[in-house]
């Protein structure tokens, strides 16, 4: 297919990595053999398709490469979605991996404490002090229920948050719970129910419909195909 300027597709770095690949290349897709080299340092890779190169970046990157008009298209989570709430993004597609969960979660004891008492985190509470690198879906999380969070902004390491007494909680992902437990926390309340999505600029979608309309079909075709293989 012939593109009159190149085109980006931003990926994200680590587990959803790996589950994205197989739909990239069942869409067509197949960067250069770089890509898959672990010891290359490289974030920009050509593909077989003239003219669409991938980038891999950050998971929060990813949007804001897409938001911006750096890449044209990309893979987010829907929980990087909500906290940016980016009014230049455009998702067409939930590709349904990366499946976890954004929830609270407190030690053992208080979170013991809550449920034997069948009430939930927030219940006669005004006021919260919760880590998260999700501050901005915290605080509307929170304010929904007339409680006042004050969030301390962690990128990571947040289990470690409830045993140094710098916050009581913590709102971060969770997937099969085994950190949580690793670090004697459990969950008590959950967020959102987490996937990942494809995303479009929507400046460019204006302007480059087709081939924007084309990826987005093709990757509609993907899903279908491996869905349909795993049936």
């Amino acid at each position: 297919m012939e593109l009159t300027a190149p085109l980006v597709l931003a990926l994200p770095k680590g587990r959803i990595l790996d589950e994205v690949m197989p739909l990239v290349r069942a869409a067509g897709i197949e960067p250069e053999a770089a890509f898959d080299d672990p010891k290359s340092r490289a974030l920009k890779f050509d593909t077989n398709i003239p003219g669409l190169s991938i980038i891999r970046v950050r998971a929060f990157d990813a949007a804001t490469f897409v938001a911006f008009g750096a890449a044209h298209l990309g893979v987010v989570g829907n929980d990087v979605l909500r906290e940016f709430d980016y009014d230049d993004l455009y998702s067409p597609l939930d590709l349904g991996i990366g499946y976890c969960r954004l929830s609270v979660a407190l030690p053992n004891e208080m979170a013991q404490e809550i449920k034997a008492a069948g009430r939930t985190d927030s219940d006669g509470l005004s006021h919260v002090r919760v880590a998260t690198k999700y501050p901005n879906i915290t605080r509307q999380f929170y304010a929904e229920k007339g409680v006042q969070a004050e969030v301390v902004k962690l990128n990571g390491a947040m289990e470690l948050a409830p045993a140094l007494q710098l916050t009581p909680r913590i709102v971060d992902l969770v997937s099969t719970g085994g950190t949580l437990k690793a670090n004697g926390l459990q969950e008590v309340d959950t967020l959102m129910e987490i996937t990942s999505r494809l995303v479009v600029n929507r400046s460019a979608f204006k302007i480059r419909p087709k081939e924007l309309s084309y990826w987005t079909d093709k990757f509609r075709d993907a899903l279908a195909s491996l869905s349909s293989k795993g049936a």
